[in-house]
């Protein structure tokens, strides 16, 4: 449980990094309050959508990282940053991606925040 909360921590501080540097990256809300809470859902259907769809898709993808020496993982990354847009739009959040390189980008930011995040934070097996 601590390990699923400290990745969605992450996720949530990664994900603000992506909207504060990148203005097509959006987050609403009326309160301070609300965006918070926002963002923490976002970041776990963002987990989700890491855990569940993107092992899936490095699968079939396998032959494309080979291809291109792992390049393939930046438009890996931007679809699942672009599948979490959507299905916040269908769980009627106010978290909006616009644009592929927007979230070619966002993704890139995501990879390097949360990584570097997880390298602080403390990890329970």
């Amino acid at each position: 449980m601590k390990n699923f909360v400290v990745k969605t921590v992450a996720n949530a501080a990664a994900l603000f990094v992506a909207i504060w540097l990148l203005q097509d990256i959006t987050l609403g809300g009326d309160s301070t309050a609300r965006k918070t809470i926002t963002l923490i859902i976002v970041a776990i259907v963002f987990g989700l959508v890491n855990f569940v769809v993107k092992p899936i898709v490095k699968v079939i993808s396998f032959p494309l990282f080979i291809l291109t020496l792992g390049l393939i993982t930046l438009v890996i990354n931007a679809l699942m940053l672009l599948l979490t847009s959507w299905l916040a739009g269908k769980l009627d959040l106010s978290f909006h991606v616009d644009g592929f390189w927007t979230a070619v980008l966002g993704g890139l930011i995501i990879s390097i925040v949360s990584w570097a995040l997880n390298v602080v934070l403390p990890e329970d097996d």
